[in-house]
């Protein structure tokens, strides 16, 4: 997961022009809209992934310097509930406790998400960077980007318990509740199936048209996985077999989160680049369709969605150029609340 908006293509983009689009965004065919935006934020404003707790009824948004969190009924905003080097990913637990992963110092962190006391700070591979929960295990798996395998984490005991190679560069990951676990590799541009009783990878799914996968969104109850692809389009395929599940999709640009509403049978597909966020419905109760695409702002490649409200949740900034590409611009950190029409 990029932290940071890469220079080409947004050398055309107004994030000013964009916001105001944003603004006044309805969407036609997804049913969303944008309500208000939330936790602006004076300093750093660097971010990535996004995930909601149902139960604890927060939202955690991983920072260059932490983990923020949002009480979702208050609207109560703790600008770093937990400290954190260039974290990439909050994972929250069955207990009440969270983890979340540091790409500049290989770690992962396990703390309370109630008060952000540290439990433990656990050792990874090189750049971890998605992490994901399995529950008929119990473990949690660390993406090491940079190493091409995952760490198991026995988040009970706090400590590591093993490691699995899967090869490539592993971008997101989600598991399907029985024992499978599903990784994008961006630069295989396939999905890597995990057995987590086994440990072991038992399958690869090509991903036929798609360059540079990174977001991953599953629906349970059709099978179907969506994976975003860096060449603009949103690859659809069936887990059991990896097979076309519909035709590709077009979307826009530095796609960087799949999040799958069950309410609304929806997926959702927040495109940096652009400032746009792709919606993608089932059409007549199988196939799938871009139903519309909802002005956000440039920069917004994450987000996640509450279950209760079905508002959805999209952590932004202001960006500029630097020597290295497009950074977020200091004291510019806000989430944008998009919810039904």
């Amino acid at each position: 997961m990029n932290c940071r908006v890469k220079l080409q293509g947004l050398l055309a983009c107004s994030s000013i022009g964009l916001l105001a689009m944003a603004a006044n965004a309805s969407a036609a065919g997804g049913g969303l809209v944008l309500l208000k935006s939330i936790a602006q934020q004076d300093g750093d404003a660097r971010l990535d992934y996004a995930v909601v707790d149902p139960v604890s009824r927060r939202l955690y948004v991983a920072r260059g310097f932490g983990v923020t969190a949002v009480d979702l009924d208050s609207e109560k905003v703790t600008r770093q509930l937990v400290a954190g080097q260039h974290v990439h990913a909050v994972l929250p637990l069955p207990d009440g406790r969270v983890l979340s992963t540091n790409a500049d110092t290989n770690t992962a962190t396990l703390f309370e998400g109630a008060s952000g006391t540290v439990i433990a700070q656990i050792a990874t591979g090189n750049d971890p960077d998605a992490a994901v929960f399995d529950p008929v295990s119990g473990l949690v798996l660390v993406m090491n980007g940079k190493d091409g395998d995952a760490t198991l984490i026995d988040p009970v005991a706090g400590k590591p318990v093993g490691k699995l190679q899967i090869g490539g560069k592993l971008e997101f990951a989600v598991a399907d509740g029985h024992g499978r676990v599903y990784v994008n590799i961006e630069d295989q541009n396939a999905v890597a199936v995990i057995d987590t009783a086994a440990r072991k990878v038992v399958g690869h799914y090509a991903l036929s048209g798609c360059d540079g996968p990174t977001g991953l969104g599953f629906d349970a109850e059709s099978g179907v996985l969506v994976a975003a692809c860096a060449n603009r389009l949103a690859v659809a395929i069936h887990a059991a077999d990896g097979s076309a599940a519909a035709a590709n999709l077009a979307i826009d640009r530095h796609p960087d989160a799949v999040i799958f509403d069950a309410a609304r049978k929806a997926f959702y597909i927040p495109c940096g680049r652009d400032g746009t966020l792709a919606v993608i419905t089932q059409t007549n109760g199988s196939g799938l369709s871009v139903t519309s695409k909802i002005p956000t702002s440039v920069g917004a490649h994450t987000g996640a969605l509450d279950p209760k409200t079905g508002h959805l949740y999209i952590p932004t900034a202001d960006y500029h150029l630097t020597f290295s590409g497009f950074a977020p611009a200091d004291g510019s950190f806000r989430i944008l609340v998009f919810g039904a029409n």
